[in-house]
């Protein structure tokens, strides 16, 4: 992310912070499964089996709690259809990169414990999860800790198939998106 990508959106945070509710952000579905967490929404998309998007609030009490990270991985109940599975991740050479990161919801059990579920994963290369993909939610937590609250939107470019891991076939994209407001 450049210097320019990181001014606008610094420009966005305080313009949107101001100006909107949180649920004016809220985006739009092309899956029709919206499933509510009670600390982050999402849209879920069958045929990829991974998240459109992820939507939540971030505050400086999330990023400053002291839930332990619980890596309790799971299927989501919620998911109206069935969510990828821990097979799906086994022996695949891809993390389960969170789109909701586990370091955002340490504010208590439930907010830990909900961001393990596998509808809010997203198949990446080790590499890009544990290197800028980290970065970036690091940056994220920093702003949250300054603005006192943003709100994050972050998904996949569904549309990049690079092919499809496990017995459910989850999509394998890049996770090129991530928006802070």
């Amino acid at each position: 992310m450049n210097i320019k990508s990181i001014l606008t959106v610094h420009i966005l945070i305080l313009f949107l912070s101001i100006a909107l509710s949180a649920q004016e952000l809220l985006p739009t579905s092309t899956t029709c499964q919206i499933v509510k967490h009670t600390y982050y929404t999402l849209s879920y998309c069958e045929k990829d089996e991974q998240p459109e998007w992820v939507y939540y609030e971030l505050t400086s009490e999330m990023v400053k709690g002291r839930q332990p990270r619980t890596d309790d991985y799971r299927p989501d109940e919620k998911v109206s259809s069935v969510s990828a599975q821990l097979e799906d991740y086994r022996h695949s050479g891809y993390d389960r990169g969170h789109l909701c990161p586990a370091g955002d919801m340490k504010l208590n059990l439930t907010s830990m414990s909900e961001s393990f579920y596998l509808s809010n994963m997203s198949p990446q290369v080790k590499e890009f999860n544990d290197g800028i993909w980290n970065t970036l939610e690091e940056r994220v937590r920093r702003w949250a800790l300054i603005y006192g609250r943003i709100y994050v939107v972050t998904g996949g470019v569904l549309t990049s198939n690079k092919g499809k891991i496990g017995p459910n076939r989850v999509q394998h994209t890049k996770v090129l998106l991530q928006g802070h407001i």
